[in-house]
């Protein structure tokens, strides 16, 4: 495996008796498990891969990296390292595999629906546009059995998800006051659905809760997919300058059309004609993408 190529060292025979408690952390992932006492880099391997097996890319290339407390941070595994107390341990790749970059199945995939609430209605340009196509992506989700994860920002003051939007099968509606979705609840919600590699975000403000979602996901190692015509802000130059800088980071920006033919790839997927109903009684363009 290309992951015992990875820099780190230590031998794998135990130094003592018992065992010690490791918390083993890969993307969004964070399982408690341990080793024996003396464990060293191989058994940190081997362990990685019996709880993240089938999410772990043999053909990609990993350092492991121990979470130093006088650094309040990630270093990688010392030279020799032996698991001698309680530590944290997580595994990161070292490259992106550019040619699965932007493919989507929805087996692997996730929809975020950010903040599409009551309140924005008369301040979001083209808020009843957004709405309209996040309708569209939550029938989707439900036809093709993709979780769905929805955040609305301080509903006490600024109302509940907009009744048009049909919240019904979704995973999580959490009520949030932080800009970003990534709270600990959604990640614990992440951690319970095997094999997600993508997710497929939508809402509002795209330069404040879209984009900060955006961050903190890709820097979990997880990509994203931004719906633009899904998507919106007050000030449309907000709007534009988000959707650029997100685009510059490696984050896909895309549109729900693309996103559901995407995900059925092919006129014969069982779902494809109901896709197709739904792609066809689509809005008209409203002149959000021309603003992009």
């Amino acid at each position: 495996a290309e992951a015992a190529a990875a820099p780190g060292g230590g031998g794998s025979s135990p130094a003592g008796g018992g065992s010690v408690p490791v918390l083993f952390c890969f993307s969004v992932f964070a399982r408690p498990s341990s080793v024996p006492h003396g464990a060293g880099y191989e058994l940190l391997i081997q362990k990685f891969l019996s709880l993240y097996g089938d999410q772990i890319d043999m053909h990609r290339k990993f350092v492991v990296q121990l979470f130093a407390e006088e650094w309040s941070q990630y270093i990688d595994l010392p030279k020799g390292f032996l698991v001698s107390e309680r530590c944290k341990v997580r595994l990161v790749p070292l490259q992106i595999q550019m040619t699965t970059l932007g493919n989507l199945t929805p087996s692997s995939t996730v929809f975020f629906c950010c903040d599409m609430q009551e309140r924005f209605r008369p301040a979001i340009k083209y808020f009843g546009d957004i709405i309209s196509v996040g309708q569209r992506l939550l029938q989707g989700a439900r036809l093709l059995g993709i979780p769905v994860i929805v955040t609305e920002q301080y509903p006490k003051g600024l109302g509940s998800t907009v009744q048009e939007i049909d919240l019904t099968g979704a995973k999580l509606v959490l009520p949030k006051t932080k800009f970003s979705m990534v709270l600990p609840e959604v990640e614990a919600a992440l951690a319970e659905i095997p094999g997600v590699r993508s997710v497929v975000l939508f809402g509002v403000e795209t330069h404040v809760c879209i984009q900060q979602t955006a961050l903190e996901l890709i820097g979990r190692g997880l990509e994203v997919h931004i719906v633009a015509d899904a998507t919106s802000s007050r000030s449309m130059m907000d709007r534009m300058f988000a959707l650029e800088r997100l685009a510059r980071t490696g984050i896909i920006v895309t549109t729900s059309e693309a996103v559901l033919l995407q995900l059925v790839a092919d006129k014969e997927h069982p779902k494809f004609k109901e896709i197709q109903n739904l792609i066809k009684a689509s809005a008209p363009e409203s002149g959000l993408l021309s603003k992009v």
